[in-house]
């Protein structure tokens, strides 16, 4: 099995590098490894923030359809009420005729 490769770590702005191997320094770890945490980092936070839109949203939209279903239920219920009325006057009416 090879050895994994080593990263390779460029900076242009040797500052830049400077102030992450301190910072990598006064975690106790490695520059390769510090790096690597911040990206997982990031990615989670990330990842985190996409899920906090992703179940905003999934509410926004079931509290549409909830509204929309409630509506439509409203307007079920009206619809069967009024079609028990029809029934009822056509059944006054035949009675009427057949008198």
């Amino acid at each position: 099995m090879p050895q994994p490769k080593a990263m390779n770590l460029r900076f242009p702005d040797p500052a830049q590098r400077a102030a992450i191997e301190a910072a990598a320094r006064q975690e106790g770890v490695s520059l390769q490894e510090y790096i690597l945490s911040a990206a997982y980092a990031r990615a989670t936070a990330v990842e985190t923030h996409f899920l906090d839109g992703f179940r905003a949203s999934m509410a926004r939209s079931g509290a549409a359809f909830a509204e929309a279903a409630g509506a439509a239920g409203a307007d079920g219920e009206r619809r069967a009420e009024e079609l028990a009325a029809r029934r009822g006057l056509e059944e006054q009416q035949e009675r009427g005729h057949a008198a």
